[in-house]
């Protein structure tokens, strides 16, 4: 083992340190791969013809915005700009709940619902940032990660790698690793964490947490402390994020029937990078993002879980395009908001268009069906 990995036991993983910024960003500007992507982004009419004139512009341009940046917090006040503008061209509100109980002198882990790749952990950072709190670690799929300079940016901007792609007896490993580095990023280093409940997103609309997530939170405690000393420890707090529209709908709802009707469904090999665009560009109207309460007094991963989709289902921001698809009839309903949601099955077959319906109507029916439990 090298000295390296003896000092900093999660350096393959973890977010980049502020001494590792310059480098980073000087690797950035210099990869051909992240300069062509951004060209043919900026300029997707004329990057093929003059990609050769455009791309040096384009590499200065990165370089001058990024001179000054010198720290973690300095990349993502940058980032902030962006971001606003963002919400700006592509939300019509967003809105937050919760957010009061919380303490900017605690570390928390937000386990999260879990419906766009980016902009679930991006909308969670920006109330946080918006609020005068310490934004989040946030943790991304090495599957995301094929790029080197995705992973740098990823890795700038304070996500850390869940290691999918170990195999065999690495799975352990990883996971050892991965459970370890969370309880180091929220006791010693005082981070709090952002981490789906599961693992991809909730395609159908059903929020569910996999227990398997919780037993790997916990596995770096195990021998040291019960699963009730653990929550006392890790302070989790479950998050639901609701888009009145979500931007890959459709992509969803023909992934699904393609499953339904086929039993397979084959990505492309851009897919996922694809999905991540169109959820930051896409339309989504009204955005809410719901902090749930802290647990305690809980002795078991399943238990967990169903009290972490107990809050999640609960705090669920129900819009007019849930309501509509759920058939509820309420006079907060326009013609308009009636109008909008049919637009999002237009053109579809008879299966896309059923699947996307139930997509939107889920939360409705699972927040029904808590309440008559209760």
């Amino acid at each position: 083992m090298s000295a390296s990995a003896v000092n900093d036991p999660y350096q393959n993983i973890r977010p980049y340190h502020d001494n590792e910024v310059g480098d980073v960003l000087n690797r950035l500007i210099r990869d051909d791969e992240l300069i062509s992507a951004i060209t043919r982004y900026q300029f997707p009419r004329t990057a093929s013809a003059f990609g050769w004139l455009l791309k040096p512009m384009v590499r200065i341009f990165l370089a001058q915005k990024t001179d000054d940046i010198e720290s973690v917090q300095d990349f993502q006040n940058l980032v902030a700009g962006y971001m606003s503008k963002m919400i700006a061209r592509s939300t019509t509100k967003l809105s937050c709940t919760g957010y009061e109980n919380l303490d900017p002198d605690e570390a928390y882990l937000f386990v999260s619902n879990h419906r766009d790749i980016a902009m679930d952990p991006a909308f969670v950072n920006w109330v946080m940032y918006q609020n005068k709190l310490d934004t989040l670690r946030i943790a991304i799929g090495d599957n995301l990660l094929r790029k080197p300079y995705v992973s740098d940016l990823m890795r700038l901007n304070k996500s850390f790698i869940v290691n999918r792609s170990a195999k065999g007896r690495a799975v352990l490993t990883a996971l050892g690793q991965l459970s370890s580095y969370i309880d180091h990023s929220l006791v010693h280093d005082e981070a709090s964490i952002w981490i789906a409940q599961r693992e991809g997103r909730a395609k159908d609309g059903n929020d569910v947490t996999d227990p398997a997530i919780l037993k790997m939170f916990y596995m770096a405690h195990r021998k040291q402390r019960s699963f009730e000393e653990f929550l006392e420890r890790v302070k989790i707090v479950p998050v639901s994020i609701s888009y009145e529209f979500d931007p890959c709908d459709r992509a969803k709802a023909l992934e699904l029937a393609a499953k339904r009707q086929d039993g397979n469904y084959e990505k492309s090999q851009f897919e996922d990078i694809e999905s991540i665009v169109a959820g930051i560009t896409g339309e989504k109207g009204h955005v809410h993002v719901a902090f749930g309460d802290v647990i305690t007094g809980i002795d078991n991963p399943d238990e967990l879980a169903v009290e972490i989709d107990r809050q999640i289902i609960n705090n669920y921001y129900l819009h007019p395009s849930n309501l509509i698809a759920a058939g509820v009839d309420s006079a907060e309903i326009s013609d308009a908001d009636r109008q909008a949601f049919e637009s999002r099955v237009e053109g579809l077959d008879a299966t896309a268009a059923e699947i996307l319906q139930q997509m939107y109507a889920n939360p409705v029916l699972n927040k029904n069906r808590q309440q008559e439990a209760a």
